[in-house]
């Protein structure tokens, strides 16, 4: 193990605040990691964040087993973990990154970020600026500010947003309200105790039987649920019929669960989704905060009328400030909040980090909340409900400040290979290490919106 013992604890008392303070987890040895700890390098110790999200997760098994499942880390497996979409092949062929459209573009006083790999969002971003092409979004974008531009794309329904520095963001009134609050922000309520899921030892894996409702998107959610599933929970991810997923994106985090499409809008989507609430353990929401009020499945709704559902929300931007609502994702934020700016290249241009590590550190870390949350329900402690956001793994991130460790080679990650229904996948292992044996996934991803919405 090469990363400091007073490093791994430095982080761990950044990232386990709030579960330490809300009584879900407490203070824990860091568990064991195997390999280097700083690789990627750079201005910003993303190793430490993806390491710290991962090992989160074991602490919070090893607590609810009572230490009888208390997985170690393997480093090479986090940071391939933490690029699997760049590792996945389907069929022998690489996927797809970023679409023509997202990425970085000069304005007239300094540059923007866009983001346009879903179709609906290409189309509202150049419908926003009045274009056709990218030689035609580049030209306008070039004559109107970064602020001008990311306003224009936001009230059309694009995602976009100014290239900032740090100290820009914290002055701004969004970014002081980001920053506010733990990392995980928990919340408890009483027990309706009228059922409880239970830890058995007996079982294969520690989360078998768990019912968790996935109504998540893109990465940072399907992260944590792909998490739970690999730990054995049953995992039913529910997605709108006229919102299709990306291919990749849904490969990339479906192991090990079912796909059902349910249109929300409709009587009969309306009381299905009102049956599987009724037998779910947990439920974990990734839209905008507000979008999914109008179906009756805001957090307040929720608690009131499914007094032990364990709920788990997560968006991009924070649930105070003026951008409460507004769409975003992981390289947006970056760009909102200082990262581009500290990862400009030598000609100038806004970088990114290595991974789209506010994504996954925040998987993970939902994945960790959740566990805690099971075992407080299960011990009578308490429903609670978590909230985590983007921007708030962005100041985490920046509160471990500079790598402090020398960037060292990884060991190849290990691979896994399953037939499936989009056809042979080749992918990483999780990054647990259990009995000498890196965990594999239980499951192929199922062919997208295959399977009926019900428990099985």
């Amino acid at each position: 193990m090469d990363m400091s013992a007073d490093s791994d604890r430095a982080v761990q008392r950044i990232l386990s605040r709030g579960f330490e303070r809300s009584g879900m987890l407490a203070a824990s040895s860091v568990p064991k990691i195997a390999g280097p700890g700083s690789w990627w390098g750079g201005s910003l110790n993303v190793e430490q964040l993806a390491v710290g999200s991962v090992a989160l997760v074991s602490s919070a098994l090893n607590a609810l087993s009572h230490g009888q499942f208390a997985p170690d880390i393997s480093s090479s497996q986090v940071a391939a973990a933490f690029g699997s979409s760049g590792h996945l092949r389907i069929n022998g062929e690489t996927t797809k990154g970023f679409a023509e459209y997202s990425g970085f573009f000069r304005t007239s006083d300094g540059w923007i970020r866009t983001h346009a790999n879903y179709p609906h969002h290409e189309r509202r971003l150049l419908q926003s600026l009045g274009a056709e092409s990218g030689d035609e979004l580049s030209e306008v974008l070039g004559q109107v500010s970064s602020a001008q531009a990311q306003e224009l794309i936001a009230a059309a329904g694009g995602v976009a947003a100014a290239v900032q520095t740090r100290r820009q963001w914290l002055e701004s009134t969004q970014g002081q309200a980001a920053q506010q609050g733990d990392w995980a922000q928990f919340s408890l309520r009483p027990s309706g105790a009228v059922r409880t899921w239970q830890y058995s030892p007996a079982a294969s894996r520690p989360l078998s039987g768990l019912r968790v409702l996935d109504l998540t998107r893109v990465i940072a959610g399907p992260t944590a649920t792909r998490t739970l599933a690999a730990l054995g929970a049953q995992v039913l991810r529910v997605d709108a019929p006229q919102l299709p997923e990306l291919e990749m994106q849904h490969v990339d985090t479906g192991f090990g669960k079912r796909s059902t499409l349910l249109d929300l809008s409709s009587p009969e989507g309306s009381e299905r989704m009102a049956q599987l609430l009724r037998e779910a353990d947990v439920l974990i929401a990734g839209y905008r905060q507000g979008s999914l009020a109008r179906f009756g499945l805001s957090e307040q709704s929720l608690a009131e009328k499914y007094p032990d559902l364990i709920i788990a929300e997560l968006d991009a931007w924070g649930y105070e400030g003026p951008w409460v609502g507004r769409r975003g994702f992981d390289s947006i934020v970056q760009a909102a909040c200082g990262i581009s700016d500290v990862y400009r290249t030598q000609d100038g241009k806004p970088g990114a980090l290595p991974v789209q590590a506010l994504d996954h550190a925040t998987g993970y870390g939902l994945a960790a909340a959740i566990i805690t949350m099971v075992q407080a329900r299960s011990e009578h402690r308490g429903v609670g409900s978590v909230r985590f956001s983007l921007a708030r793994t962005a100041a985490a991130l920046f509160e471990f400040g500079a790598p402090t460790l020398p960037t060292q080679s990884l060991d190849a990650p290990r691979m896994g290979h399953m037939a499936s229904a989009s056809g042979k996948l080749d992918y990483t292992l999780t990054p647990f290490v259990v009995d000498g044996e890196i965990l594999d996934f239980l499951a192929a991803p199922p062919a997208y919106g295959q399977d009926e919405p019900i428990w099985i």
